[in-house]
């Protein structure tokens, strides 16, 4: 599923252009498709397409794992679930598999938004922060510190790998970063929250910190041909190297599966304590 990363290299494509992805900042959407009707969740996907027609594109911005596309009036926002991505074609291109949605903008370009697994979500708000309120923190925000993280562990007896996969306590972070954030801050995914020490706390921290904006800086992670452009899964020290040697001490990484989710993590630097 893509994370927090994985989005905000979309963001930014989306907002600054790049190779084969032109800039939509300033552009109007002459109309748009809806090809599956049950990926938009509000309003209708009748009332969807009235909506955006004609509407000018005047910011691109994210919360957690949510693309929110600011408009002349109201707010697009997207989610990209576990398969969606981007595809931008021109006017008469024929369509690839799984389009569900088409934004046709005024410079020619077909906006396509592809989903071969149906889990991504569309919708247009007045108020984006109504389905928006549940959202945890920004992990990435300035004003996040760590000791804002050790106020919210402690009163949280979770075990601290399905917390951190949890959108209302921290949003953005997904499975591959919750897994290479515990093992550089040396903590067991089975740990209670609660237990974690102030120091712990702030070595968490700073290890989220650190995975996210190194997922960013290679453009998040390939799966799927999802990402083509994504390289953070060349640099995963546990996620998917299960039997493996880990990096540190040479002990075989171990997988576990943690409240449906696979967990991957080194039982020598990431000792259990409960």
């Amino acid at each position: 599923m893509p994370e927090l990363p994985e989005v905000e290299t979309w963001v930014r494509r989306l907002r600054e252009g790049g190779p084969h992805v032109p800039s939509i900042l300033g552009l109007r959407l002459e109309y748009v498709k809806v090809h599956l009707p049950r990926l938009v969740v509000h309003p209708d996907a009748v009332t969807f397409t009235r909506r955006l027609a004609g509407q000018r594109i005047h910011a691109v911005g994210r919360r957690g794992k949510f693309i929110l596309v600011y408009l002349d009036h109201g707010v697009l926002l997207l989610h990209l679930g576990m398969s969606g991505s981007f595809r931008f074609l021109r006017t008469g291109e024929p369509l690839p598999r799984h389009a569900h949605l088409v934004f046709l903008l005024e410079n020619g370009y077909q906006w396509v938004f592809r989903d071969p697994r149906t889990f991504g979500r569309a919708g247009w708000y007045v108020h984006p922060w109504i389905p928006l309120a549940s959202l945890g923190p920004e992990p990435l925000n300035p004003e996040f510190s760590w000791q804002d993280l050790y106020r919210r562990l402690r009163t949280r007896r979770a075990r601290i790998k399905s917390l951190l996969l949890d959108q209302r306590f921290l949003a953005g972070v997904g499975n591959i970063y919750a897994d290479e954030a515990l093992y550089r801050g040396g903590l067991h995914p089975l740990t209670p929250a609660y237990t974690l020490t102030p120091a712990q706390a702030r070595q968490l921290w700073q290890a989220l910190q650190r995975v996210l904006c190194l997922g960013i800086r290679h453009r998040g992670a390939t799966f799927d041909a999802v990402y083509p452009d994504g390289e953070f899964q060349n640099h995963f020290l546990v996620y998917g190297r299960e039997k493996r040697p880990c990096y540190t001490c040479g002990t075989a990484i171990e997988r576990r599966v943690i409240a449906g989710r696979s967990a991957y993590f080194c039982p020598r630097c990431q000792p259990y304590r409960e």
